[in-house]
């Protein structure tokens, strides 16, 4: 904040965590500064009528500090009637989510709306300027919801809000203030746009990338054959096309006769003996999260689905086809939601058969097209073993290619992770400003916004 004024004189704020303020700015207590602060209601679903009408209804899911101009629901005058706690609050109301993990959410209304009972709202202030009290908000965010109270999830009411002392200058000041933090909150929030849609693009190239290299190899001067297979295409001259059950020793789980996951309930898994890999595990590429475990006795049972170094282990439901090669000799179960695979690595490694299921698109277009799912999509393993795959015939041309990937993704990784510590710098730099500005640590009395 160096390139900043300060004022002349500060005083104590009376708050520890504002610090010390300008010596003529004073401290409102939120209840004595506004004339309404309220909360809404949530009318019974059981009954649709409440939810037919033109009258915004905010949720805490929809404060993202941002104008809200429109909601997921809509009420109507009949419901506002019927629900006395249900108000109609002006255009420029703040409001303040008080429960759970969205607690702390800000949003200021561009329509007249009503809201649910878990968000707070400050509509009308002679003293406080709704667009400076937002911003206030914003830099105190964490320090309102250390004043939470509850056990399994934070929450703040009312009354917590209401009894917040805000750090005010004049009104016509409060307006200058929220005009520029308007003005450099903007340009802030233009850079972490374009460094988000960076790091989007980084991993859209870095995936085009390895799906390349896995589907036509390293050479590009290759001769090329027809793979036979529609979302393929060509593939080198010398590559192998066939079946994947070709490559495989076995494979384990998710079948199509029986119940789906029928080898292990919910009960099994309340022993602290044997990990049970889940698909959470996979996702993550971290075999040592999550705290599913069963009984040694129960392993006994099961020791037909045990999991080995190098088995590929996919991902048949909600997030399908994502990959992971078990790299531990840890002692492990599959869970129902997985398949587990056995390469024969004299025919391929397992790295490149997970990379290609995973990263080049066309084996799982073909694992779905097969699968006749119905209603979501599922991974079965026959649909799975059935799936035509290429791989270079000799496992040193493998080796090339798994090795240029390590070294590509590297480097994307090294960028997209330049671009996220840029976001996260930006970030900081956005909170410090807006605090500075709203406890007068800076002076912008005489900023004008550049032509």
């Amino acid at each position: 904040m160096a390139k900043y004024e300060q004022y002349e004189e500060y005083k104590d704020s009376g708050v520890e965590w504002l610090g010390e303020i300008p010596k003529d700015w004073e401290m409102w207590k939120i209840a004595h500064a506004y004339l309404e602060i309220g909360s809404g209601t949530t009318p019974p679903s059981s009954n649709e009528e409440w939810y037919v009408g033109d009258i915004p209804w905010v949720t805490t899911g929809e404060l993202r500090e941002k104008l809200i101009l429109d909601t997921k629901k809509k009420v109507s005058k009949k419901t506002i009637k019927a629900f006395p706690t249900l108000r109609i609050y002006p255009v420029g109301s703040i409001a303040i989510a008080m429960y759970g993990a969205t607690i702390g959410r800000l949003g200021i209304l561009g329509v007249e709306a009503t809201t649910n009972q878990a968000c707070c709202v400050m509509s009308q202030s002679n003293v406080i300027f709704n667009k400076f009290l937002y911003y206030w908000m914003q830099a105190f965010k964490d320090d309102i919801v250390r004043l939470s109270s509850g056990g399994g999830q934070p929450n703040i009411n009312q009354e917590t809000v209401a009894s917040l002392k805000v750090s005010t200058p004049r009104h016509k000041e409060q307006t200058q203030i929220a005009n520029f933090l308007d003005h450099e909150t903007a340009q802030i929030d233009t850079l972490i746009e374009k460094q988000q849609t960076l790091i989007q693009l980084l991993k859209e190239k870095r995936q085009a990338v390895i799906s390349y290299a896995v589907t036509k190899g390293l050479n590009p001067d290759a001769p090329m054959k027809d793979s036979g297979v529609e979302w393929l295409g060509e593939v080198p001259e010398h590559w192998e096309v066939s079946k994947l059950k070709f490559l495989i020793r076995s494979v384990r789980g998710a079948v199509k006769a029986g119940p789906f996951g029928s080898h292990l309930k919910g009960s099994d898994m309340e022993g602290e003996d044997v990990k049970v890999v889940t698909q959470k595990n996979v996702i993550r590429s971290n075999i040592d999260i999550g705290d599913d475990y069963i009984s040694f006795e129960k392993y006994k049972e099961l020791k037909v689905f045990s999991i080995f170094k190098r088995d590929i282990l996919i991902t048949t439901r909600g997030t399908i086809g994502r990959t992971y090669v078990y790299d531990t000799n840890q002692t492990a179960i599959l869970h129902p939601c997985l398949i587990r695979i056995q390469i024969d690595e004299e025919k391929a490694d397992p790295n490149l058969v997970s990379l290609i299921i995973q990263e080049s698109g066309y084996a799982l277009e073909q694992i779905l097209v097969n699968s006749n799912a119905t209603t979501i999509e599922v991974i079965y393993s026959d649909n799975l073993v059935n799936t035509f795959v290429a791989v270079p015939n000799n496992l040193r041309e493998q080796l090339e290619i798994l090795n240029f990937i390590k070294i590509q993704k590297l480097e994307f990784d090294n960028l997209i992770s330049k671009a996220e510590q840029a976001i996260e710098l930006m970030k900081e730099r956005r909170t410090a400003l807006i605090s500075a500005a709203v406890t007068g640590k800076i002076d912008v009395r005489g900023w004008r916004a550049p032509e």
